[in-house]
């Protein structure tokens, strides 16, 4: 059984943890990596160049966005599909362990199973802009 009188509260940490780890993320890109660094190794796997200022821009804007709680269940649905992408053409071939040369793929999975979880659980307390409230709730 969920306990209802602080699941809202999980839920809620959830959504912010998982917010300041996408804000570290693009951190990263934008200010260790750089954008021209990781525009070019974006290239280099293949992927158009330009879809790199799609991810920066996903992760800044999602980031903020489940920190925040703005429509927090939405925006988690593209973030696990770029979590799954990386598994896909990143970290896949690397094996499991994230340790692993390269990084494997055990964190991107289970951060985007986080976030399905999160898209089926809601925004949880202390949102801005809950998403709409489905006709069950």
């Amino acid at each position: 059984m969920i306990r209802q009188s602080t699941a809202p509260y999980g839920v809620a940490l959830l959504r912010v943890s998982l917010g300041i780890l996408f804000l570290a993320h693009v951190a990263l890109k934008i200010f260790v990596f750089t954008v021209p660094g990781f525009v070019a190794y974006f290239a280099s796997l293949g992927l158009p160049a330009v879809a790199a200022y799609g991810v920066i821009g996903l992760e800044l804007i999602g980031g903020l966005a489940l920190v925040l709680g703005v429509y927090a269940p939405w925006v988690a649905i593209p973030l696990a599909i770029e979590m799954l992408g990386t598994i896909v053409m990143v970290h896949g071939h690397n094996g499991w362990l994230f340790t692993d040369k390269g990084g494997g793929w055990e964190y991107p999975a289970f951060w985007a199973i986080s976030l399905v979880v999160l898209t089926l659980l809601g925004d949880g307390a202390f949102a801005l802009r809950p998403a709409a409230r489905c006709a069950q709730d």
